[in-house]
């Protein structure tokens, strides 16, 4: 039985630039496009989404990622906490069963690397046919006390450890951009060293590295083997087409 891990942005599902504000229909499409797989498919998933305005403004605001506060973690894990709420709502009212799994419950980093992640409940959650729902969040680290770890860092270890099979992250954009707005379709460890610096960056404030930093993530796992898409998730069925298997967006592949 194949495992797949979607990962969801923060820009698809929350508005970037207010504050602690949910895209609720949004929330609710991909929700309903996820259940509607399921049906058809006996395809293991795990969620993964983004803080988006759920959790950058916080971390911001504390400058978490320059120093600890613990008052700063504290607000910033209490908010990208209610965007997941959302998230496992909307899921189990489209008829999923859906369980959260709070990184900073979980998981522990060194000088900002991830040394400890703790995956026995996840597979169980997954061998009785409930969708583990991750998310951005702040982890404590023990030199620097906490730091904010990204979605986007948290897919390569959980596809690894778990032995996953195919790897999307959904965005708001039809995949990787280069600076004439083109998409391009297929990106290298080899073809990334030209074309980094025609990559387009984000668009709003993001404290995790934008699509730069997703793309560098995403090609430490193709090293190891393990293909994945970067798509638009902000298109209806998209994330749907993704999950069939299509070809939509970015591959990010070792050759």
């Amino acid at each position: 039985m194949s495992l797949i891990i979607l990962k969801i942005g923060g820009s698809v599902i929350t508005e970037k630039s207010s504050i602690s504000r949910a895209k609720d229909a949004e929330i609710d499409r991909i929700s309903n496009e996820i259940v509607s797989f399921k049906k058809d498919s006996d395809s293991q998933l795990i969620l993964v989404h983004g803080a988006g305005s759920f959790g950058h403004p916080q971390a911001m605001k504390y400058r978490l990622n320059e120093g600890f506060d613990a008052k700063g973690a504290y607000l910033t894990h209490v908010s990208v906490k209610e965007l997941n709420s959302k998230v496992l709502e909307s899921l189990n009212n489209a008829g999923a069963h859906a369980l959260p799994v709070h990184p900073l419950s979980s998981c522990l980093l060194e000088n900002g690397k991830i040394i400890d992640f703790q995956v026995g409940h996840i597979k169980v959650m997954i061998e009785k046919g409930i969708i583990p729902v991750l998310h951005g969040d702040v982890v404590m680290d023990r030199i620097k006390g906490a730091l904010v770890l990204s979605g986007d860092r948290i897919i390569p270890h959980l596809a690894i450890a778990l032995n996953a099979s195919q790897i999307g992250a959904g965005s708001d954009v039809d995949g990787v951009l280069d600076n004439n707005d083109a998409v391009i379709k297929k990106i290298t460890q080899y073809s990334f060293v030209d074309m980094r610096k025609n990559i387009k960056g984000s668009g709003s404030t993001d404290v995790t590295g934008g699509m730069l930093g997703k793309v560098s993530e995403l090609l430490e796992l193709a090293n190891k083997g393990i293909s994945s898409r970067i798509f638009n998730a902000s298109r209806k069925g998209v994330v749907s087409r993704f999950l069939y298997g299509e070809d939509v967006g970015t591959l990010i592949s070792d050759k």
